[in-house]
């Protein structure tokens, strides 16, 4: 019997939650290791972060990747990152009004 939708959100994040569990298990230190994520833009933690392709994306962006494949949403990484084209800008302009902000004080 096919899983529900529900049930392969539920178990990808199950999934995605034990990933970074298991980083930082193997290496306390990625705690404190960030990057910004290639697909949401947000500056994230690198603990269950995954490379696809040329991108790295963030656990919360490994999340939607996983659920959008298993859910046959998309058949690859660039349909995703394409879909988050607009987060990713926002991001980038928050970062440089913060950047300016910070200039002018």
């Amino acid at each position: 019997m096919a899983k529900s939708q529900e049930e392969i959100i539920e178990e990808m994040q199950l999934v995605t939650a034990q990933m970074i569990q298991d980083d930082l298990d193997e290496n306390p230190d990625l705690a404190e290791e960030f990057f910004d994520c290639d697909c949401c833009g947000k500056n994230k933690c690198i603990a269950g972060s995954i490379q696809y392709d040329k991108y790295r994306l963030c656990n919360d962006c490994v999340l939607l990747a996983e659920i959008g494949f298993a859910l046959k949403k998309f058949s690859n990484i660039q349909d995703l990152i394409n879909a988050m084209e607009d987060n990713r800008l926002e991001e980038y302009c928050e970062f440089i009004k913060n950047q300016e902000n910070k200039l002018n004080n």
